[in-house]
């Protein structure tokens, strides 16, 4: 690797990819098959870390044929529905296959332009600074565990837990436990836990999500998603209304409404809709019981938005992650309020051209596969504007 003692001159420097997720080693792959050095960077000591810290149950949402990544199927005998264990065993073959170039246990903590004004300068452990040609971030979408600053929750003496640190029901067998959040990773949860043997399943809910179908006679949700996602919003919500009126039933009575916002409209917001693996059923058989949202911790106890206190043996909290690109790349002006990035795929930041990000969108289509199609696109974006700049495969 290039580093501050031996600089090395504009034409030899590679690409850094930041990240050995899907995300950062489809890009490396791109990169190599247009003929440019990648080199990825990974902080801990094998490539797809974060899906081996995923829940045991943990299957994809999104089909086996458009979660594949570019350059390697995905084996059939993975099924239809890819499990965590099968994810993880492909990004290994993955970067095997197309022997790619991984650095592991180094962790970038800033990246900042190249001092001759070429370039970029990466910062990383033990002192390494590396220049590289142009920079992909690919560290991910979930990458921090997120909790809410609970009033009181800082002198909670219950058993807490973010869903991060969660992987299977067995812990949990006779307990009663509530869940915090109704997004994909808490329903899942919820239902892991009832089919697991927990004497109590709760499940907190803020705001009502959509539920969708992740299949209907065979016809997977993702195949919709993609057919619809470059409609006008307006039109889809309207599609999405009688739809859902067909295939998910009236919860109402259970405490989970339809919602009076529209699909789309949420998922611009940032909002996937809840893919259905048992949580309907587990609701209208009253095994997952519909509760208010958590408001605050007090004096041991659970308060909700209603006035509820509860006493449950454990809280388990699905209240999502942070990307926490700030200090990475903060000082650059590339993130928007949200700490999101302002540009994305083949496109870089107005104050920072070179530097490109992926991984960071939840889209409704699937994200290992936009990421596939991101990755082939900043593949030759680089291609076409490195000038000589960037470092040639032999």
């Amino acid at each position: 690797m290039a580093d501050s003692t031996a600089s090395p001159s504009p034409a030899d420097r590679p690409v850094y990819v930041i990240g050995g997720g899907p995300g950062g080693l489809s890009v490396a792959y791109a990169l190599r098959a247009q003929g440019i050095r990648a080199v990825v960077l990974e902080k801990s000591d094998r490539v797809g870390a974060s899906w081996r810290r995923h829940y045991d149950r943990l299957h994809l949402h999104t089909t086996r044929r458009l979660s594949a990544l570019p350059g390697l199927p995905m084996p059939r005998r993975f099924g239809r529905w890819v499990s965590r264990d099968d994810v993880v065993r492909y990004l290994e073959k993955y970067a095997e296959h197309h022997d790619l170039e991984i650095v592991t246990g180094v962790e970038v903590s800033r990246v900042e332009p190249a001092p001759d004004g070429s370039g970029w300068l990466l910062r990383a452990t033990g002192g390494r600074e590396l220049t590289g040609a142009a920079v992909v971030v690919a560290t991910g979408h979930n990458h921090t565990p997120r909790v809410p600053d609970w009033p009181g929750r800082a002198d909670y003496t219950g058993e807490f837990l973010h869903a991060g640190e969660y992987r299977n029901a067995a812990p949990y067998a006779g307990r009663d436990v509530l869940v915090v959040g109704v997004g994909n990773t808490g329903a899942e949860i919820a239902v892991d836990l009832v089919e697991g043997g927990a004497s109590r399943v709760r499940l907190a809910v803020r705001t009502v999500p959509h539920i969708v179908r992740r299949s209907t006679a065979g016809w997977a949700a993702q195949f919709t998603s993609i057919l619809v996602r470059r409609l006008p919003v307006g039109l889809v919500d309207r599609l999405a209304r009688p739809v859902a009126k067909l295939s998910v039933p009236d919860l109402s009575d259970h405490g989970l409404p339809r919602p009076d916002t529209g699909l789309y409209s949420r998922v611009k917001e940032g909002s996937i809709p809840v893919l259905d693996v048992g949580l309907i059923d587990a609701v209208r058989k009253g095994r997952v019981e519909i509760v208010a949202a958590v408001e605050g911790f007090e004096e041991g106890k659970v308060t909700l938005a209603d006035g509820t206190r509860l006493t449950p043996d454990t809280v388990i909290a699905a209240t999502g992650y942070v990307r926490a690109l700030e200090n990475l790349v903060g000082h650059l002006g590339v993130l928007d309020t949200r700490g999101k990035p302002v540009a994305q795929g083949a496109r870089t930041p107005p104050t920072a051209p070179g530097l490109y990000f992926t991984g960071f969108t939840n889209p409704i289509s699937g994200n290992l596969r936009e990421m596939a199609i991101d990755a082939q696109k900043i593949a030759k974006a680089i291609a076409r504007s490195g000038d000589g700049r960037v470092s040639r495969l032999p």
